[in-house]
């Protein structure tokens, strides 16, 4: 057992079966919260009898799942082991029966959506009887075989963008000292900015450089976020703060040593977003060389302008309009 899994498994303090205290619950910005909608509702028997078991002991029931998969009747086997797992969730045969729904739904039905689902639900409900290390990475894998079923049948960027996000959202919560996690919060922000919510996206990429500093995925997360961040600023130049924060963003990355590529990248884009604050600020300055503004109020703020970007692309003509104004109020 694996470090990782044996502090999640310490800090279970519910009998098994139950849910959510054997994974990590601390906050991950940019995430979706898996409280309501997204929790993993225990499995409950069926209102009518053809849905629930045919044998009348977990053990026959079990049997009984097997022989339908050995004989390639995926259906029967499906509706077999998921009548174990609802009429005997406490049962040593459930999480036997709930693993072998996952692997059918995997490896015979080849269904990633909801073999992903019986995954979750095996680490949700039977972690301390399973092998938490091993479902941990095949649920990795279906959530990778789904993004890429998905990209197959082109339903990108619709609904199920979504769905796949949060599966590999559910990875990291599931597992956040596995080796692979990084390189799962990397394709939760590359799946944010497909969305179009590039703001979410930069919350992921820059708790990955928290969580994961030095790795190269945290190399690669901090190339993403710059970009990411020059999107919302060209989205939204009209915000002083947002892009003060953006420029120190920049030359943050800049001491990073980053590659010849990066590099001339960073410098383009500080080059932009300092046009976009003295633009601002000298659309501010001409606010008040108006019919509604004193004459000095005018000067006083191209002054300041002025004192700032002596050297700024409106500078010459910040120093004109000052000349008039001066000479006017003389």
């Amino acid at each position: 057992m694996t470090l990782f899994a044996a502090v999640l498994l310490a800090a279970s303090v519910s009998a098994i079966p139950g849910p959510g205290t054997h994974y990590a619950t601390d906050a991950y910005p940019g995430f979706d919260s898996e409280a309501g909608i997204l929790a993993t509702p225990q499995k409950e028997p069926g209102l009518f009898w053809w849905s629930g078991p045919k044998m009348e002991t977990p053990s026959d029931q079990l049997a009984w799942a097997r022989a339908c998969e050995a004989d390639d009747s995926i259906r029967a086997a499906r509706k077999a082991y998921e009548a174990l797992v609802a009429q005997w969730p406490s049962a040593p045969e459930a999480a036997v029966a709930q693993k072998a729904l996952a692997d059918l739904e995997y490896g015979k039905a080849r269904d990633y959506i909801q073999a992903f689902a019986e995954y979750k639900y095996l680490l949700d409900f039977y972690s301390a009887q399973c092998d938490y290390d091993a479902i941990a990475a095949r649920l990795y894998e279906t959530a990778k075989r789904m993004r890429e079923a998905g990209k197959r049948i082109m339903f990108f960027p619709f609904a199920n963008t979504t769905d796949v996000r949060r599966a590999f959202e559910a990875v990291v919560r599931r597992a956040p000292g596995a080796p692979y996690v990084a390189e799962a919060m990397l394709t939760v922000g590359e799946l944010r900015e497909e969305e179009g919510y590039y703001e979410r996206a930069i919350e992921v990429y820059e708790n990955l450089r928290n969580r994961y500093a030095g790795t190269p995925e945290a190399k690669v997360a901090l190339k993403r976020e710059a970009a990411a961040r020059m999107k919302v600023l060209s989205d939204h130049p009209y915000n002083r703060s947002r892009c003060q924060d953006t420029i120190a963003f920049l030359k943050m990355a800049q001491l990073s040593g980053p590659d010849s590529e990066f590099r001339t990248a960073l410098t383009a884009w500080l080059a932009e977003a300092n046009a976009l604050i003295e633009d601002e600020a000298y659309a501010a300055a001409k606010f008040y060389d108006s019919r509604t503004r004193t004459r000095r109020s005018a000067i006083n703020a191209y002054e300041r302008f002025l004192n700032e970007y002596p050297a700024g692309v409106h500078a010459d003509e910040a120093r004109a309009r000052l000349l008039t104004l001066q000479q006017e109020e003389k």
